[in-house]
């Protein structure tokens, strides 16, 4: 089976609000056995531009990737990303 992922992309600009979702969101993802992959870090933007954060996350596979997403624990560390950052959320099945 292949693995699912999540793919992030964000313009933060509230970083001490959004600090209180990423100790949420780390739980949930640790709690559902993802692995991070990339969490920010240095980027080059090649075509064209659009975000300054890119976080990629692997699961297990694509259902996990999305029941992770829908879980109620999750549902409530999005709460913190509303009033603090611009997001392009993917989950999207690897090969």
């Amino acid at each position: 089976m292949s693995k699912g992922y999540w793919v992030v992309r964000a313009n933060v600009f509230d970083n001490e609000e959004y600090s209180k979702y990423i100790k949420i969101a780390t739980k949930v993802v640790n709690d559902n056995n993802g692995i991070f992959l990339v969490r920010g870090g240095q980027q080059t933007e090649f075509e064209g531009q659009g975000f300054n954060r890119t976080v990629i996350v692997e699961f297990e596979n694509y259902e996990k990737a999305v029941d992770c997403y829908n879980s109620k624990e999750y549902q409530l560390a999005l709460n913190y990303v509303k009033q603090s950052a611009d997001r392009l959320f993917t989950s999207v099945e690897g090969i």
